[in-house]
């Protein structure tokens, strides 16, 4: 059998700290070809990326697992107690950068395959897509993968992204879908002057405190019935005057949305525009607006793939996971262009801190989990 654990530990020990491979991707490229899977590098744009595959090209079945290599920076590594790319175990839990977010998780799906195609070959593919760069902008990561599975048909039928799912409690939580995700950076510019002289200014910063209240004020929905309502945050609002007596030329402001599915980036933008035309039309000062989208919101609605991983996952933790949204942007958003996706995966409670740490016996877990869906899937 092949050991979970063993694997994480030496994924650990690699240090891919995005956007660099560290030895991960060519680690896993090893023992995926030495169990007999087809494995080919889709590098692109500096990122490096590997797809694989075990089965005939183009099957009608496939079942495919998707995650990535790359870390977050340790940060402060004089704060952690232990070696962040030590994969140490101390009272049965490993520590190190990527323990939780995700190569416990890759190396649970991929031991997961190795022995289910070794011991029950199926009539079917599996595919596993790992990037390095979920981590980073994500522009040459998984989107690379898929472009290359489009240019050679590959196909996946179904997809499980391994990303932790679970805030406390293993097998509580699975993702059927994603808010979208987008940020709006504002600049107003009005006229410099002197404080004292007020009218022989414009001042941009009463402006902004216009257009923050108004963007913030606004209650973009109330929730559907799988996504919580939509959020807007002002993240900051800056000058850069250190003078008292001077009224500044410009200033910036910031906000981040998370949207449900009533919304697209596209609408919203519009309503972000229009607000912004509003506000430089009322103080007589100029607003530029620039707008990224990092995604759109999408639901894999509750089906045939939620349930077949509700079921495996409830045999193995005896616990039904929740069907949720919740949570930030992951790969699935590009996958759910390919085929039906969800998410499920570890407790997530230590990703990106200091001292990011699994329970040994949660990695096992994980990997049961997989092998029972692979399992039932091709039953």
């Amino acid at each position: 059998m092949t050991d979970p654990v063993e694997l994480t530990a030496n994924l650990i020990r690699c240090p891919s700290v995005t956007p660099d491979e560290g030895g991960a991707l060519v680690l896993l490229q090893q023992v995926l070809e030495e169990a007999g899977f087809y494995c080919t590098r889709v590098d692109r744009g500096g990122t490096c990326n590997l797809f694989a595959r075990w089965g005939q090209k183009g099957h009608a079945r496939s079942f495919g697992f998707n995650g990535h290599t790359d870390v977050v920076p340790v940060g402060d590594e004089a704060a952690w107690t232990m070696p962040p790319f030590g994969a140490e175990v101390r009272d049965g839990v490993m520590y190190g950068r990527g323990a939780t977010d995700m190569k416990s998780g890759v190396a649970a799906f991929a031991a997961a395959a190795i022995d289910f195609v070794r011991d029950t070959p199926p009539d079917g593919a599996v595919i596993l897509t790992i990037t390095g760069d979920e981590e980073g902008d994500a522009l040459d990561g998984t989107v690379a993968l898929l472009d290359h599975m489009a240019a050679t048909d590959e196909r996946m039928s179904v997809c499980l992204v391994g990303e932790p799912t679970c805030p406390n409690t293993m097998g509580e939580m699975m993702k059927i879908g994603r808010r979208g995700s987008m940020t709006a950076w504002f600049t107003v510019t009005g006229v410099q002057g002197h404080s004292a002289y007020p009218h022989r200014a414009k001042n941009p910063v009463p402006a902004m405190a216009r257009l923050m209240d108004r963007l913030a004020s606004h209650e973009l929905d109330q929730g559907t019935d799988h996504f919580d309502a939509s959020t807007l945050a002002v993240v900051t609002i800056d000058t850069g005057n250190p003078a008292t007596n001077v009224i500044p030329a410009q200033c910036s402001g910031t906000v981040n949305i998370r949207f449900n599915d009533l919304h697209s980036g596209a609408s919203l933008s519009d309503w972000l525009q229009s607000e912004a035309a509003a506000v430089a039309e009322a103080f007589g000062v100029d607003v530029e607006t620039r707008i990224k989208i990092s995604g759109e919101s999408f639901l894999t609605p509750p089906g045939a793939l939620s349930d077949l991983v509700a079921h495996a996952v409830k045999a193995e933790t005896n616990i039904r996971p929740a069907l949720s949204t919740t949570g930030g942007t992951s790969d699935a958003r590009f996958i759910k262009d390919h085929c039906p996706v969800v998410e499920f995966g570890l407790v997530g409670r230590t990703m990106h801190q200091v001292d990011e740490c699994v329970e040994v016996a949660r990695i096992h877990q994980l990997k049961a989990i997989y092998s029972r869906i692979l399992t039932d899937y091709f039953a």
